[in-house]
Order: structure tokens, then C-alpha cells, then sequence
């Protein structure tokens, strides 16, 4: 069936090309014998002298643009030259045909045919217009050449921006396992001597982190539920840690759950909440996590009950932050939004706006988050 399709467009463009031109320049030829000769012609006569004419052109321009390609591969200066020749033979040959066709449909023939006087006469009314409309055509196929090449040029440079952005996503990814494994480690040889069987309980629980973060570790994205899960099990490691200094508290709209996020999107943020305001306080601090869809956006917001942003000078972030910054900007661009900032309640305050895009499976209405 496509086949079939394929060539009835062909079959579309061939007569197009042929008939457009027919049209207009009949039109010509129909005011020229009426106004200017005196000799009205009806639009039948017109179309017979002018149609058959761009007819054969559309029948020599694949022609034309087959051997546009393959002259072309001598390069543009070679290929030019070849044409001037061939756009004479083609203008003659075009002649030939043109006097052939009149004469074997009886298009206005006088009695009795004389080839030569009527070649002779078209050839001094059509050939330069013949010469013309070849170097047209090939000016044509040049800008159809110019154009595909351009289209693949794009095409490869998005294919290559593409690569470019998912190594460089990688690579953030591969920075933030390192860091955020470091930092669990330090918590476990801290404990090892005073706590020994606490310290056991986070190496365990840490070994089973690991094995779901490398589980997931070439996925771009993954449902929201995936997400509070993986983030479910950092927090109990640093709830093991804290001992009841730690509390958490998730308010996750059911209707958020099967959004698409960037994979490990909210560990460095609740990372980075704990070590930035948790542990710069010597009574309990909270870690509030809130998903939301709004229309067409999913937002999401970490925030801690810790210090705050020093006032007075800049703030410098550390690995977690600029690389969910980083991360952000080469996923979305110009289309999400990252903010960090004082809590009005005191702490500090990240949100993350992003697209909202659902996942394949259907979220379950009413499902409570897993974090």
C-alpha cells in the first residue's frame, strides 16, 4: 500500500510540474494572440502549444537531477562545466520531441508537413528559453540537494547534542554516588567503635541502597513512586544514624506519584538538607518533602528546620546542588525552574518545578507515597 502511494505522489508531482508552468505560460500565449496579433485563440489552442512543452521538461528533470548527483561528486566547479554542454543537448533534444508531438497529434500541422521548417522555426523562438529552463531546473536540484544535506547536518548535530547531553548526565550521576557513599561511610566508621551493632545495621542497610542504586543506574528518568522509594531508603539509613534527631514528614499528592522525574533528582536535596540543617543542630530537626501536580507541572520541595542561608554573603553549593542544577538545565532548559531559598519558618527552602510528564502505568487513585 505505501508503495502504491509513493507513486501515485510521484505521479502527482510529474503532472504539477508539468501543468503549473502549462497554465501560466498559456495564459501568456492566449493575451499575446488576442491582443497583440489580432487572432483570437480559444484556451484549448493555448494549452496545446504550451503544455506538451513543460510535460517533457517534467519528464527530463529526474533525469537532470540524476546527473546533478553524480557530477556532483567531482566537485561543484567540474560539474557546472559538464552541464553547459549537456543544456544544449537537452534544449535540442526537447525541440525534437516538441515538433515529434505536434506533428503525431496533429497539434496545429500544416499540410503537409515539413519537419525541418517547423524544427526551425521553434528553434528560434524556444531554444535560449530551452537553455534557460534547464539551468532552472538544475538550480532547482541544487537547492533540493542543499536542503537534504542540511536537514542531515541537523540531524546528526541533534543526534550528537543528544550523546553529548547523556554523557555529560552520566557523568553528574557517576559524581553524585561517590559523594553521596562517602558521606555514609564517615557515619559508619564513627560509629563503629562507640556503636558497633548500629554501625552494622547501616553497613547492611547501605549494601542494600547500593544494589537498587545500580539496579537503576542507566535510567534517565523513573516514576515519583520509584524515586521516594529509593529516597525512603536513604532516610533510614540516616535515621539509624541520628537516633530520633531525625523526622520526616511527606505531604505527596496521589496524582503526583506516577510522574516522571529525573533519577535520584531529590537525594542530593535531602542529603543536602540533613547534613546542612540537621546536623548543625543540637536538638531533633524536621525534613519536609512535599510532590505536587499543578496543570502541566509537576513541584516538588525539600525543605529543613536547620540555620538557614548565611546573610551577607553568597551562599556556595556544594556537589549535590550544582549538580541537580546542572542536571536540571541539560534535561529541561528554559522549561523548569530551581529555586533555593530561606524557609519563612526559618531553614532552607529548595523547590524544583518540572514538566509533568505521567508514566506508562496508570498511578493508582488515592495511593499514599512510599516515602
Amino acid at each position: 500500500m505505501e508503495g502504491k502511494n509513493k507513486r501515485a505522489l510521484k505521479w502527482l508531482i510529474f503532472v504539477g510540474v508539468g501543468t503549473l508552468p502549462g497554465l501560466f505560460f498559456s495564459s501568456q500565449v492566449y493575451l499575446i494572440y488576442r491582443f497583440l496579433f489580432g487572432k483570437p485563440m480559444t484556451w484549448g489552442q493555448a494549452l496545446q502549444s504550451t503544455l506538451p512543452q513543460w510535460y517533457i521538461w517534467a519528464v527530463f528533470a529526474p533525469f537532470i537531477f540524476k546527473l546533478f548527483v553524480r557530477l556532483e561528486r567531482r566537485g561543484r566547479p567540474w560539474s557546472l562545466l559538464i552541464h553547459l554542454p549537456l543544456s544544449l543537448v537537452f534544449s535540442l533534444l526537447h525541440l525534437l520531441i516538441y515538433v515529434a508531438v505536434r506533428w503525431l497529434f496533429g497539434l496545429d500541422v500544416p499540410e503537409p508537413f515539413d519537419f525541418r521548417k517547423m524544427f526551425v522555426f521553434f528553434f528560434t523562438v524556444w531554444f535560449h528559453w530551452n537553455v534557460l529552463t534547464y539551468w532552472c531546473i538544475l538550480g532547482f536540484s541544487i537547492a533540493v540537494d542543499y536542503y537534504k544535506k542540511f536537514q542531515e547536518r541537523q540531524l546528526m548535530a541533534a543526534q550528537l547534542e543528544a550523546r553529548l547531553a547523556q554523557a555529560q548526565l552520566q557523568a553528574l550521576k557517576m559524581q553524585l554516588h561517590p559523594h553521596f557513599l562517602f558521606n555514609t561511610m564517615n557515619g559508619i566508621l564513627a560509629l563503629m567503635r562507640k556503636e558497633p551493632e548500629r554501625a552494622e545495621g547501616m553497613f547492611l542497610q547501605l549494601s542494600d541502597l547500593l544494589r537498587a542504586s545500580l539496579d537503576g543506574a542507566e535510567l534517565k528518568d523513573v516514576p515519583l513512586r520509584q524515586e521516594l522509594d529509593f529516597l525512603r531508603r536513604c532516610l533510614q539509613l540516616e535515621g539509624t544514624r541520628f537516633q530520633g534527631r531525625l523526622r520526616v514528614e511527606t505531604r505527596i499528592d496521589p496524582e503526583a506519584l506516577n510522574a516522571r522525574v529525573p533519577n535520584l533528582i531529590l537525594q542530593p536535596l535531602v542529603e543536602n538538607a540533613v547534613r546542612h540543617g540537621i546536623m548543625q543542630r543540637l536538638e531533633p530537626g524536621q525534613i519536609e518533602i512535599e510532590a505536587q501536580r499543578i496543570d502541566t507541572t509537576l513541584r516538588l520541595r525539600v525543605e529543613n528546620s536547620g540555620p538557614g542561608l548565611p546573610k551577607g554573603r553568597q551562599y556556595r553549593e556544594g556537589v549535590g546542588l550544582s549538580n541537580t542544577r546542572a542536571r536540571l538545565q541539560l534535561l529541561y532548559a528554559d522549561r523548569h525552574k530551581f529555586e533555593l531559598k530561606n524557609a519563612d519558618r526559618g531553614g532552607v527552602v529548595v523547590t524544583i518545578e518540572i514538566p509533568f510528564v505521567a508514566s506508562e502505568s496508570d498511578a493508582v487513585p488515592g495511593e499514599s507515597a512510599p516515602a
